[in-house]
């Protein structure tokens, strides 16, 4: 009677560790919308260097002149550090420019990031591994030899 105990024991403890971080995550198409591509500019707010994704808030200045804040999805932090882009590269006031989708409830501020372009021209790719991020070994060795982030 013991032993059956401790496999349904053991067996409810794996479905728990299992099943939590699955429904914590998501699939991009469940968030956000592939045909609602968004540029965003502005001096970063705020950034979260988190697991399971980065999120970097940007203060926009919209047409009109007023400001509204955006939170931009990037990939895992372990992610953008292999690709060479450092916590202290996103440091509130610098300015950036975001290239990715809008979430699909447009009335959220809120984007799924492809690429960030700093002012200096420099480009490195956000979103997560896997999904066809371009090769960046060159960009990486130029940001390097100038200092750069």
């Amino acid at each position: 009677m013991r032993r059956p105990l401790s496999v349904l024991g053991f067996a409810g403890l794996v479905l728990v560790v299992f099943t939590v971080p699955v429904a914590a995550h998501h699939a991009f198409g469940a968030e956000f919308d592939a045909n609602a591509p968004i540029r965003l500019e502005g001096p970063i707010v705020r950034l979260e260097w988190v697991n399971p994704h980065t999120w970097i808030h940007l203060e926009v200045t919209k047409d009109d002149g007023s400001r509204e804040e955006w939170a931009v999805e990037g990939g895992t932090p372990n992610v953008l550090l292999r690709r060479g882009l450092r916590r202290d590269c996103l440091v509130p006031g610098t300015v950036i420019v975001v290239d990715g989708y809008q979430a699909k409830d447009h009335s959220l501020k809120r984007a799924n990031g492809r690429d960030i372009t700093f002012t200096d021209g420099t480009k490195i790719f956000l979103g997560s591994s896997g999904t066809g991020a371009p090769y960046e070994r060159e960009l990486l060795q130029a940001r390097q030899q100038q200092g750069r982030c």
